[in-house]
């Protein structure tokens, strides 16, 4: 176990729910098909959506007819911009105009489309079959613009605008970190310089996007009951969209088939579904197909770093220099902005290691493709194979064995201010480095190795920033700022417990791993906690799921407001026993003893009963029921887990195929809480960053057209392309969450892509090719053996 040179303040393998591997609450009533998702919604007299999208990516609508789409039979209604009226989404930054360029995001498109698939206009219909009918009965005409589809036409001369505001396609441009020291750096040493791309990927949540609105005259109250990682956002832009009070909308979430933070930003077709209920005083349900998902959904990892890198002919790395360019699609995303993915690489790309000196542009295009949101890691798996790319070539360059280089210059003191003014909170880098390197050594994946010449080894070192908190948030300048979660807990006159939580469950195991907490803190049967999400009536405010921010935030939110729970108990089983407050305590079987004599006890139950039911016992500091409410916010720059990922690879000399032979995972996100749920954490990111790595892409045709209309077109791994994988423990308590734990949401994605790219790398060294793209083509990969099998085969005088 690693340690911070402190006494930990937390053991996470000594109580009875920490630590656990108890089973997920959540499993028997998904897989029995219990569960409760959008598209399960059916309410009385409700109708169906669907949106008539662009057929062109870059056009002026020159015409738009819906008078045959409202002829269709079971047509109701059908809408233009023009007809709802709604306002726009802007997402700001508070940055300079010379750095930053807004763009206004219409609900539905008006005067000018921007890629394939954006919603133009709204038909409402009594099934989902007239919708389909009436979106084609749709009149579309456009004056087609040329389109902007690569980073080198957007940032052309003359090139084609995408926003008439923004005249050379950059909405973010920032020099950062311009420290001294960089230039003389690179006069005089060892320099690496690599150009890095990665395609742009769809984050695929098996639930695709979906709304059910419908409004409450009673209550005067808009419900929109959607799958949406960000509940109270939804609700703040839908509230500013229809110009109603915030009151007047309520925001359910119900069972969710995963995010991966495309759903962490507000989507405009929820906006406009929520307006047609309430103009139709009738509930109406949009679900995304995935046809939609593919090529209109929220995108994101379309990004190339141009690096430079310079060592000591020992191997310290003495500087780094970077471009950053993201594409990040036709518009900002609420409420993260096109910031997300440049500011997230540019603020944490030296990552693991030492280093002295640092220079990074980092710049956000707009392109006419469908728009950038979060996708699990944010750049992180980018940045990370830059690093990691650069270590490999380096020990090459420098004579050096791959993990030693590492060694020189992983952080080994903490806390550690980088260069990119961050503080590191203690962590295991060397630790996990070396670990993974001897699971790999003792496994003798390094003899196979020097046998076969298609077999290599890589490694991907790295951290992940868990738990951001709004003063880590506001580094970005957002006008938004998310950081702090809230939490309440109630219990019952049985003893039983409902804890409220501003964070959103869907995959995560929230409704375990929070009763877990809260029956570690009070003492109780799990059994008798039950956690309630996603609900902004039930939820004073909170930020949702993203970021890895859910056991950091949430989690430590939860835990104050049951330690304040306990303190309640207490002072009630004090008044009733007739001691001193500081004479009781929770005795871990769900009541309060008597410390000196512990014979003298009163349970959970008898205490609620007192508190309910004979309030006129109750000592008269404290109120009547048993209720707590708690806010948590990280503080400084939050914390940092890590991890080190092993991978052995081969090819096949005929097709190019990669196929991964081994993974192993080496992870520390402080205090676990429950290990089968982290080991799955890691499991489903690594298997996303295999995707990444070796499948997955949405490419397009100049005119803009996506490649990816079915899982025919977007390649799709499926269980016989992940390897097994095996995670392996180390625990560094957080200092400063509430139950020592770090995020674990992201880091098997982070780490994937380096350490499959490095390893395919490895067998290819004798080639001389190297390759720094992802996904990793086959026939790139076959390209490259061929060039050394064609001269092994000379050199042997078997001739070609």
């Amino acid at each position: 176990m690693a340690s911070s040179p402190e006494e930990p303040r937390f053991d996470g393998r000594g109580g009875k729910w920490i630590g656990a591997s108890v089973r997920r609450r959540e499993d028997p009533r998904l897989v029995t098909g219990r569960g409760r998702f959008v598209d399960d919604i059916h309410l009385h007299g409700m109708l169906h959506a669907g949106f008539v999208r662009a057929t062109v990516a870059h056009g002026k609508i020159t015409g738009l007819d819906l008078s045959a789409t409202r002829e269709v039979d079971g047509v109701v209604a059908a809408y233009s911009a023009e007809d709802l009226q709604l306002g726009d989404m802007v997402a700001l930054l508070d940055r300079p105009p010379e750095e930053f360029t807004p763009t206004t995001m219409p609900i539905l498109a008006r005067g000018k489309v921007r890629f394939v698939g954006e919603p133009i206009a709204l038909v409402i219909a009594k099934d989902p079959y007239a919708v389909e009918d009436g979106i084609e009965a749709a009149q579309v005409s456009y004056e087609v613009l040329d389109a902007v589809v690569s980073e080198e036409t957007a940032l052309a001369e003359n090139a084609p605008l995408v926003h008439e505001d923004a005249p050379s396609n950059v909405l973010l441009d920032v020099t950062a970190f311009d420290t001294p020291g960089v230039d003389e750096a690179f006069a005089d040493g060892c320099v690496i310089e690599l150009v890095t791309r990665s395609g742009r990927q769809n984050a695929l949540p098996l639930e695709t996007r979906g709304a059910v609105a419908s409004w409450d005259d009673r209550d005067e109250q808009l419900l929109v009951q959607t799958c949406s990682q960000v509940p109270h956002q939804v609700r703040t832009v839908l509230a500013r969209s229809l110009r109603i009070p915030e009151r007047s909308v309520r925001v359910v979430v119900p069972d969710m088939g995963g995010g991966f933070g495309q759903k962490c930003v507000v989507g405009r077709e929820e906006i406009a579904v929520a307006a047609a209920a309430k103009l139709l005083r009738r509930p109406v349900k949009w679900i995304e197909d995935r046809s939609e998902a593919l090529a209109s959904g929220f995108l994101a990892r379309e990004q190339r770093y141009r690096t430079r890198a310079a060592f000591t002919p020992d191997g310290e790395l003495t500087a780094l220099e970077s471009d950053i360019v993201c594409d990040m699609g036709a518009y900002s995303c609420y409420p993260f902005t096109v910031g997300i993915e440049p500011l997230m690489a540019a603020a944490e790309m030296p990552s693991v290691y030492r280093v002295p000196a640092y220079r990074v542009r980092a710049r956000a295009i707009t392109s006419n493709k469908a728009p950038t949101a979060p996708y699990r890691g944010v750049s992180r798996p980018q940045y990370v194979m830059v690093m990691e790319r650069i270590m490999d070539l380096a020990a090459r360059r420098l004579g050096l064995d791959p993990v030693e280089i590492r060694r020189r210059n992983v952080i080994t003191e903490f806390p550690y201010v980088g260069i990119n003014k961050v503080t590191y909170d203690p962590g295991s880098y060397l630790e996990s480095l070396e670990l993974a390197e001897k699971i790999l050594r003792d496994e003798g994946w390094y003899e196979l190795r020097e046998k076969n010449p298609y077999l290599g080894i890589g490694y991907s070192c790295f951290s992940e920033r868990t738990g951001y908190g709004s003063e880590a948030f506001a580094k970005r300048k957002m006008t938004v700022v998310p950081g702090f979660d809230v939490s309440e807990i109630r219990m019952d006159l049985t003893g039983s417990i409902v804890v409220t939580s501003g964070t959103i469950n869907h995959g995560q195991s929230h409704e375990t791993t929070f009763a877990q907490i809260v029956a570690e803190r009070l003492g109780v049967d799990l059994a008798k906690v039950k956690l309630r999400q996603g609900d902004t009536e039930r939820i004073s405010y909170g930020w949702g799921t993203f970021a890895s921010r859910s056991v950091t935030i949430g989690g430590s939110a939860v835990a104050t407001a049951a330690t304040r729970l306990g303190e309640q108990l207490c002072v009630i089983a004090a008044h009733l026993l007739d001691t001193r407050v500081e004479n009781v305590g929770l005795d871990g079987d769900g009541g309060v003893i008597q410390l000196d004599d512990p014979s003298r006890r009163l349970s959970f139950e008898e205490i609620a009963d007192v508190a309910y039911l004979r309030s006129h016992l109750l000592p008269k500091e404290a109120e009547p029921t048993l209720t707590a409410t708690a806010a948590f916010d990280v503080p400084g720059d939050g914390t940092f887990s890590n991890a080190t990922h092993a991978v052995v690879v081969e090819a096949d000399p005929g097709t190019g195929q990669v196929k991964i032979l081994r993974y192993a995972c080496v992870e520390d996100c402080g205090v676990v809480i429950n290990p089968k749920v982290v080991d799955g954490q890691a499991r489903g990111g690594i298997a996303q960053g295999i995707a990444g790595a070796l499948f997955e892409e949405v490419t397009y045709a100049e005119n803009g057209e996506p490649s990816a209309a079915s899982f025919i077109d977007y390649l799709v791994p499926t269980a016989a392309e992940i390897p097994d994988i095996t995670v392996d423990h180390l625990e560094t308590p957080c200092a400063f969450t509430e139950s020592g734990a770090k995020g674990a949401g992201e880091g098997g994605t982070i780490g994937a892509p380096a350490a499959v790219l490095n390893a395919v790398n490895d067998l290819l060294w004798r080639t001389g090719v190297q390759l720094e793209q992802t996904p990793i083509h086959p026939e790139a990969v076959l390209a490259a053996l061929a060039v050394t099998d064609l001269a092994d085969r000379e050199k042997a005088g078997t001739g070609a």
